[in-house]
């Protein structure tokens, strides 16, 4: 609980260096437990015994006034996955230029999606978990600048968003425990609204470096992959080699999406498209859709989630007259390959005006390996 003393010294700090500043606390948690319905398989982070731990988050958001159109932002997140141990997910100053235009530096969070900006604060959306085969980039946050125009076009509200930084952090790719260098992250987002519908379009940039199973050296996929590059590269295959190695390639994200809230009515689908350019990631597509009705206090929906992975199947057979190196590339790439479909049926029940009951029931199919894994997570979610 180091980390958490050390944040709530910082906060502390914050609160009373402006006497004049007006500060607020507010948070929000998620109480979620979980377990997987098969015995040999489970699926986000599930196995056959339940848990309470894997979703489960607490959070405090601070933000002071500091007057003179200068405010301040700090986010500290405790997961349980992360053995609740505190950290800042958020940090940043914004300057407000006037009521349609303000900038913001420091470390924020990445705008993929439609619920990046409040993907941890479960209350506000009503899936236990968004739905994972789209919300599955493996960093939400970067280091740097932000600038935000609202506006009004015609009857529409108008929101676009700017933002320019970078991020160096350990994140989950093709091993448990990669090493991750964006820099330039560069990309633009714009969202519109009329009433009951909203649509948003975002497109992303990065120089793009991660480094294989660096903290893990029990991690075989890392190393065996580490391996075939320096055989590669040894036989004289350089460019192939290359083509496997993560190193300041061109990383390009695209997401589109819609949402609909009309009478009780509810729908939301989002499409990503995510690659890494001349390297071993293949181009991820994903997308969701997700249909609800909502009846007073309780909300029933169902969604489908579809993740397919696009490898060229030129790139299996490029090195044939070394069939060793040969079948050795085929199985990297399989290995990382993926093809899967998600169904998920729930209940949101709004019990409190500032908490809600959850359960969803979700059947991960994978088309790679031809099995199904059922998992259920319950929980409340609850802002305060």
């Amino acid at each position: 609980m180091k980390k958490l003393s050390v944040a709530v010294a910082i906060c502390a700090a914050l609160a009373t260096s402006y006497a004049n500043a007006e500060v607020r606390i507010n948070g929000f948690a998620s109480i979620v437990g979980g377990k997987s319905l098969e015995d040999d398989r489970g699926r986000y982070g599930y196995d056959d015994d339940i848990s309470f731990k894997n979703e489960s988050v607490f959070a405090l958001q601070i933000s002071a006034d500091l007057q003179e159109k200068l405010s301040a932002t700090a986010q500290i997140v405790a997961r349980g996955n992360n053995d609740f141990d505190a950290e800042f997910e958020w940090a940043y100053l914004t300057y407000e230029f006037n009521d349609e235009l303000q900038l913001s530096a420091g470390k924020m969070r990445v705008p993929f999606y439609r619920y990046s900006d409040f993907i941890d604060v479960g209350y506000a959306y009503r899936w236990v978990r968004p739905p994972e085969s789209v919300y599955s980039i493996p960093f939400s946050t970067y280091e740097g600048l932000s600038l935000l125009y609202n506006s009004q076009l015609g009857d529409w509200d108008s929101t676009v968003q700017v933002i320019y930084g970078s991020f160096d952090g350990e994140i989950e790719t093709v091993t448990y425990h990669d090493k991750a260098e964006l820099n330039d992250i560069a990309g633009i987002n714009w969202t519109l609204s009329y009433d009951w519908f909203s649509a948003r379009a975002a497109y992303l940039i990065a120089d793009t470096s991660i480094a294989l199973g660096q903290n893990d050296p029990d991690d075989l996929s890392g190393a065996q992959i580490n391996a075939l590059e320096n055989v590669l590269r040894q036989s004289g295959l350089t460019e192939l080699a290359d083509d496997l190695d993560i190193n300041e390639d061109d990383g390009t994200f695209i997401g589109v999406g819609f949402s609909i809230d009309y009478n009780n009515v509810l729908f939301d689908a989002e499409y990503t498209q995510f690659e890494v350019e001349n390297s071993l990631l293949a181009k991820q597509t994903q997308y969701y859709a997700s249909v609800g009705y909502r009846m007073d206090d309780v909300i029933v929906h169902f969604t489908y989630e579809n993740n397919d992975d696009e490898h060229e199947s030129s790139r299996y057979n490029q090195i044939q007259a070394i069939p060793p190196l040969n079948s050795a590339l085929n199985g990297v790439l399989d290995r990382i390959k993926s093809k899967s479909n998600v169904y998920t049926i729930g209940t949101r029940y709004d019990f409190h005006p500032s908490a809600a009951f959850k359960i969803d029931l979700s059947r991960y199919e994978n088309d790679l390996t031809n099995t199904d894994t059922d998992v259920i997570a319950f929980g409340v979610d609850l802002v305060f």
